[in-house]
């Protein structure tokens, strides 16, 4: 599955939980996908983009490890579904969103935390998933910088 179609589950995935438990796991999914997403453009993305894709990938890793792992089947795991890119400036676009909803959402949870291990557990969360959020606007800046640098094609004219 492509990644922009994954991002939007995940997006209405997190919108949709509606208890302690489920944000978790969507966030968790969420960092996972971020994580896979880092690593195909640290594979296959642009060259200006591959050390800031491998940072991706190692602070969503972190992400997930802060988090407990959710029970889930294989089937269930979006991060496993991701099978292309697309448009790589596309989905950092919407990467960068779902990962400010996920930082968004677990405010919200740190703010009702009744144990302190749930409340640092979202701190850890919330720090991994703002610098992801970082590694993610350098890449759709160095792509803003490469299309600027390419020159600008100029069409043929017609003779006539």
């Amino acid at each position: 599955m492509d990644a922009m179609r994954l991002i939007v589950t995940s997006r209405r995935a997190l919108a949709g939980s509606g208890d302690v438990p489920g944000t978790m796991t969507e966030v968790w999914q969420a960092q996972a996908l971020a994580q896979a997403i880092g690593s195909r453009l640290a594979v296959f993305g642009p060259p200006e983009l591959r050390g800031e894709a491998l940072g991706l990938t190692e602070l969503a890793g972190r992400g997930c490890g802060v988090l407990d792992t959710p029970v889930l089947a294989i089937e269930d795991l979006r991060a496993a579904q991701l099978t292309e890119l697309g448009d790589a400036r596309l989905a950092l676009l919407c990467l960068g969103g779902l990962l400010g909803e996920v930082g968004i959402a677990l405010v919200g949870i740190a703010c009702a935390a009744d144990d302190e291990g749930t409340y640092w557990q979202c701190m850890e969360a919330i720090d991994a998933a703002d610098e992801s959020r970082d590694r993610v606007l350098e890449m759709l800046r160095r792509l803003a910088d490469r299309e600027r640098a390419e020159p600008a094609e100029i069409p043929e004219r017609e003779a006539g």
